[in-house]
């Protein structure tokens, strides 16, 4: 029982020692055709066949994602065709799959070139200063951040004139609301002045009207009742107003009255007049 044990304990380890050589030996294989592959685009891009070197670069990145050499080679090609935006992709994973220090000083580098290229030197002095700390000997990448620091700070805007052009805003804004309010201001003042100066007038009509004496105020009134009568409309030709009617009915009435006086005289002349009683 005790062999059986150790036999089958044998063959476990011996399956578990052949799967790892079989590991081995595929990792190994398919390192070797990458290597060969980014040869092979190493080659065709020094010749500036560059659609055949992307090509080849491909199927090595492919094949094996994490090649930090497919992947930083075919991000160069970009850069030096001016694709940045291809260049900037591909470098970024070279420096995310990078293993040693000297691979990530590169990918950084190259993304920090990158980005300056596209003005971006705020971002741009980032990746030169993750590069040097990455390798803190370099003299072009030491170079290359100072430069996008002071890129990065001329690019920033002057906050100074950013607070100047605010102040003067709001003094502007302050001033063109003072003169509004002035002008409504003097609109008030000015009506206010107009009605003053009627209710003045008014008083000084009426002041006026009682310094004057009587028969002045009657002319006055007389005046105003020929304004009316004047304003009144005209009688046609050949019609009577109702006034000269009734004028002419008061006419016939007093003659009428005249006549009635005058018979009852006569009347009176013809009888005595008794002076004494009649005892």
């Amino acid at each position: 029982m005790k062999n059986i044990i150790t036999y089958i304990l044998i063959l476990t380890v011996s399956f578990g020692f052949a799967q790892q050589e079989d590991a081995k030996e595929t990792l190994q294989k398919l390192n070797e055709k990458t290597n060969n592959l980014i040869s092979d685009a190493n080659d065709l891009a020094s010749s500036d066949a560059f659609v055949s070197a992307e090509m080849e670069y491909r199927k090595a990145i492919s094949g094996k994602p994490e090649s930090v050499a497919g992947t930083y080679n075919l991000g160069h090609s970009y850069y030096k065709k001016g694709n940045f935006e291809e260049a900037l992709f591909r470098n970024q994973q070279a420096a995310k799959y990078a293993t040693d220090k000297l691979e990530k000083h590169s990918a950084f580098h190259n993304i920090g070139n990158i980005l300056m290229q596209e003005e971006k030197c705020s971002e741009a002095a980032e990746a030169f200063k993750n590069a040097l700390r990455n390798n803190p000997l370099d003299e072009e990448t030491r170079y290359n951040y100072a430069l996008a620091k002071e890129c990065a700070k001329n690019q920033e805007p002057p906050q100074e004139e950013d607070n100047k052009d605010d102040k003067d805003k709001d003094k502007k804004e302050n001033e063109d609301q003072q003169d509004q309010d002035k002008k409504e201001d003097e609109g008030d003042n000015k009506e206010d002045n107009q009605d003053k100066g009627d209710d003045d007038k008014k008083e000084g009509e009426d002041k006026e009207d009682e310094g004057k004496p009587d028969e002045e105020k009657e002319k006055d009134g007389k005046g105003d009742d020929q304004k009316k009568e004047q304003q009144k409309p005209q009688q046609q030709p050949g019609k009577l107003s109702p006034q000269q009617i009734k004028n002419l009915l008061e006419a016939m009435d007093n003659q009428e009255q005249k006549v009635q006086d005058k018979m009852n005289a006569e009347k009176a002349k013809g009888a005595k007049i008794q002076t004494e009683k009649d005892w």
